[in-house]
């Protein structure tokens, strides 16, 4: 017998299955050897002192559960025709997973390296301060979300069956958790095996993924794409090019400004990373009660306008860390990851202004890449602001507020290291005018969120793609070249891994249709 189930309980009773399945058992008056119980959905209701967890279940009564996802027909294609995909972020992954199902042999290009080499690129970063520039917090097999906790909320319910990429996240050894919680995150010590098991899965299916290759040109034909050029000069040719490089592959947008092919500039955001201790964010979010170790770390989400702008929180990492994202060694970008379990001592956010179009004129002789090279510049100068190395400009957020140099830095933990630089006198007057406005408004819906032991670090400027590559909304190709298909981050129609996930089956989707 199969029974669902809405309760609220206590954190010590929601997240001990010990307990709740006694609670269970002596609610339906059987023996607890009797039941099964499977969350359906858990989620932490704190906005009052007394805390609950409100959980959805289902109970299974002398019957074993069917199982709770559905089946994935990756079948034979190494006979099939080609596809190219550019990128191996979650946009190329699932792109090229969908293309199997649909009978389409995925030929996948990815200009770093595989995770087991990548990571220690990334470990280099932070021992040697050495940037490798196809190989990074950015690029690589994964994409950029890989390092970034693997947070799998998305509010674009509408681009697509989010439930579907869970679960095929779950298929290639994600935790079951991400199938219920409210805000689900797979943790970046547990995302490359996950990542590993894709490709694995896309390689025994016979597609085909080359590392360490730059896609560097475009071959097209009379307005229709053929192939692309890698830059050791080798050629692969298919009708149907996925365009799936993320949001910090500035080589391709200008290659394609070069070759004449249409972009749009977009309004992105900027600002920097704000480090709290994570007992702090604790004892405000959950109102000063006692912290029940079995609760997630808290977090938060924010966001004001400011003179007219958006001021918001970005990627927030509860226990986490603060990680070089720069893909260039002249550039400092910093980013925020966590592992599964989130017990990093510190939490941190992105703290971000919205930049719109009339802030970027200066660079307007860059036309549609205008914002893009605005972008660059304040990484540069974050880079000038530093010890010429990775370690990143930093200031007290009470210094912030009233303009002095901190004299002295806490404790963060950004792993190259920090130095003092007093950041309200060289970012940009709009953004730090809103940034100021924007702490003292988040300080009164979080009181004690400004303190003198708060660091923010500079500069976090990843946020989203300066640039949309524009495509047909039926066809999903590139409005004037046929068969390249902008894709994820990159293109500017995704934000995140889930939604890009998603962009990538859609796109995989239409050239089912079409060849």
């Amino acid at each position: 017998m199969r029974q669902e189930l809405n309760m609220v309980l206590d954190p010590s009773e929601a997240y001990n299955e010990e307990i709740l399945k006694k609670i269970i058992a002596q609610k339906f008056a059987v023996d607890e050897s009797e039941i099964m119980i499977r969350i359906i959905r858990r989620s932490i209701d704190a906005r009052h002192p007394n805390i609950k967890v409100n959980l959805s279940l289902e109970v299974f009564i002398d019957e074993t559960p069917a199982s709770r996802i559905g089946e994935f027909r990756y079948q034979d294609v190494f006979s099939k025709k080609e596809v190219i995909i550019v990128g191996s972020g979650p946009a190329g992954l699932f792109a090229a997973l969908k293309l199997i199902e649909t009978g389409f042999r995925p030929i996948i290009l990815e200009r770093g390296k595989d995770v087991a080499n990548r990571k220690k690129d990334v470990a280099g970063i932070s021992r040697d301060h050495l940037v490798n520039p196809d190989s990074n917090y950015c690029f690589g097999e994964g994409g950029a979300g890989i390092f970034s906790d693997g947070k799998l909320y998305t509010r674009s319910k509408k681009r697509g069956n989010t439930r579907r990429i869970l679960e095929i996240f779950f298929h290639h050894g994600a935790d079951e958790s991400i199938l219920f919680e409210s805000h689900p995150h797979i943790g970046t010590d547990k995302l490359p095996d996950v990542i590993k098991n894709i490709r694995n899965t896309i390689l025994n299916c016979g597609g085909k993924i080359f590392f360490n290759s730059l896609v560097t040109d475009l071959i097209i034909e009379n307005e229709q794409v053929k192939g692309v050029v890698t830059r050791e000069g080798e050629k692969y040719f298919s009708d149907a090019v996925i365009l799936a490089t993320g949001h910090s592959a500035r080589d391709i947008y200008f290659m394609l400004k070069r070759k004449k092919i249409f972009l749009q500039a977009k309004d992105f955001a900027m600002g920097v990373r704000v480090e709290h201790e994570q007992n702090l964010i604790n004892s405000i979010q959950y109102h000063g009660a006692k912290y029940n170790k079995m609760m997630p770390a808290a977090s938060y989400t924010l966001a004001e306008q400011i003179f007219g702008r958006g001021v918001f929180s970005f990627c927030m990492c509860p226990g986490g860390f603060i990680v070089p994202s720069a893909t260039s060694q002249d550039e400092i970008v910093v980013n925020g990851m966590s592992t599964s379990k989130r017990n990093s001592p510190y939490a941190n956010s992105g703290i971000v202004v919205e930049v719109k179009q009339q802030d970027v004129y200066e660079y307007s002789d860059y036309e549609e890449l205008a914002g893009l090279m605005f972008q660059q510049n304040l990484e540069r100068n974050a880079f000038n602001q530093s010890s010429k190395d990775q370690k990143a400009p930093a200031q007290r957020l009470s210094d912030f507020l009233n303009g002095k140099i901190s004299a002295s830095l806490p404790k963060s933990s950004y792993f190259p290291g920090t130095t003092s630089s007093p950041i309200h006198s060289w970012l940009p007057g709009f953004m730090v005018k809103s940034l100021q406005f924007g702490f003292i408004a988040f300080d009164k819906k979080m009181k004690g969120f400004i303190n003198n032991d708060v660091i923010i670090l500079g500069v976090e400027s990843r946020t989203s793609s300066p640039v949309r590559i524009p495509r047909n909304p039926e066809t999903l190709q590139h409005i004037q070249i046929k068969g390249l298909y902008p894709c994820g981050e990159g293109s500017g129609y995704a934000g995140g891994i889930v939604s890009s996930a998603i962009d990538g089956e859609n796109c995989a989707e239409k050239i089912r249709l079409v060849i």
